[in-house]
């Protein structure tokens, strides 16, 4: 088993069509605003960009994303990572009991040295801090989406 490899799924059910989830997950520029472990991001290139993250633990995680695929009609955007964390993410945007369902996954190698050294011993945490990073996300991103706020920045 390879420690330093980590697969990943979330799937969230959240209160909107799924053309607006999928316009709002789009913008990774704007992910800050409601994902509180999403610190900062920077999309110099308009679709490509960095983005430093942080959970529970005190560490932070810098990745730089580079787009791989975009398909609105899919609800698909997929990414590939360097960085902290190599490998891809993948969301896909549903239609589902009345609202979306947005799928998460990812598949990364861990390139952080301290993480690296902890591999054995701290995987637990790890995915620990993973399930509440997501969980945060899922429900500030719903809601941004209740609130309207979405709305509101894509008229500017």
């Amino acid at each position: 088993m390879d420690w330093c490899h980590y697969r990943f799924r979330s799937v969230w059910n959240l209160p909107a069509d799924p053309a607006t989830v999928y316009g709002v997950l789009e913008r990774a520029e704007d992910y800050a605003r409601w994902w509180p472990q999403v610190r900062e991001v920077t999309t110099p290139g308009g679709h490509d960009g960095t983005a430093r993250l942080r959970s529970l633990l005190p560490y932070d995680l810098v990745i730089t994303a580079t787009e791989r695929h975009r398909d609105p009609d899919r609800g698909v955007l997929e990414i590939s990572m360097t960085g902290d964390l190599e490998g891809w993410a993948r969301w896909t945007v549903t239609a589902a009991d009345g609202g979306a369902r947005a799928t998460y996954d990812q598949e990364v190698d861990v390139r952080k040295p301290l993480m690296r050294r902890l591999a054995v011993p701290g995987r637990p945490l790890f995915l620990i801090n993973h399930a509440l990073m997501m969980r945060a996300g899922r429900r500030g991103l719903a809601a941004y989406l209740r609130s309207g706020l979405n709305e509101r920045r894509q008229d500017l």
